[in-house]
């Protein structure tokens, strides 16, 4: 039996950081959407305890493992369709998709939920992240109401209309030395409080590229080339808005028509969709 799990990428615009001693709760509210890449993983079976991944390292695959207990007899083969430490939730989507195929390879007994927890400690244990995996578990835009893992945060996804998304990324950006940084985190939370309470009033397409352009302002985290890249983006009447991904030195934008971004001849732009479904698994 062979067992296949997709987790669509997740890019963030804008956040507040939620800390507290239980992994579980530890986490981020804020607003973000979903795109039609991320990570698929396949898992089947073999003589020996295999791993193989396309890009990046195991240290995700090796931490989901570590907590659920498993040096069994597997292969792990991981397709990450995005930029790593960019910005796309890449090892949330890793981590998610492991925690999936694993439990359903050998009939562990956990729910959507559940696995959703595993990997979401996982992030936390390695300071990969705060808020990919829960949003990972809904559709399209996501608002992150309450923070924390799965079961215990709340996510609400309030746009599920076909829109394309457009993205160009100029490098990496160490998430942990961000989101572990008191000055940092006061700056970001106290910005993405603001944002999130603002959005909660009115959620719309137009207000999370609004407000995630002044967050990327406010937490003054852009680089030259992303903060030139997103003024011509806004400067566009066929684009709709653009913005940073938290966290990652990646700029995004969103229009209806890829044309759009096409006719404009911008190099290593990569061109995606809103995911309005969500994660999809099989066995066969």
């Amino acid at each position: 039996m062979d067992i296949s799990v997709f987790v669509p990428g997740h890019i963030t615009g804008f956040f507040n950081i939620e800390n507290n001693v239980n992994p579980l709760k530890n986490g981020s509210c804020g607003a973000g959407f979903l795109v039609n890449r991320g990570v698929l993983t396949d898992i089947s079976s073999s003589d020996t305890l295999e791993i193989e991944v396309n890009r990046g390292d195991y240290t995700v695959i090796n931490e989901v493992l570590k907590i659920l207990n498993i040096e069994k007899q597997v292969k792990i083969t991981q397709d990450i369709q995005l930029p790593i430490g960019a910005g796309f939730g890449t090892s949330a989507s890793s981590a998610l998709g492991l925690a999936i195929g694993l439990n359903e390879f050998f009939n562990l007994g956990y729910n959507l939920e559940k696995c959703g927890q595993i990997a979401h400690r996982a992030e936390i244990n390695l300071g990969s992240g705060l808020g990919d995996v829960i949003a990972q578990m809904g559709r399209g835009v996501v608002l992150r109401t309450k923070a924390g893992a799965p079961g215990i945060g709340e996510i609400k996804s309030f746009v599920n209309e076909k829109l394309v998304v457009a993205t160009k990324t100029f490098g990496e950006i160490d998430t942990a030395s961000i989101i572990q940084d008191p000055d940092y985190k006061k700056i970001i939370s106290d910005a993405g409080l603001e944002l999130k309470n603002r959005f909660v009033e009115n959620p719309s397409i137009g207000n999370f590229l609004d407000f995630s352009f002044e967050f990327s302002k406010k937490t003054n985290l852009m680089s030259d080339e992303v903060s030139d890249l997103i003024d011509y983006f806004n400067s566009l009447d066929d684009i709709l808005g653009s913005s940073m991904a938290m966290l990652g030195n990646t700029v995004f934008a969103f229009a209806y028509n890829e044309d759009v971004f096409k006719n404009l001849n911008i190099e290593g732009l990569d061109i995606y969709e809103l995911d309005n479904i969500g994660i999809k698994y099989d066995k066969h």
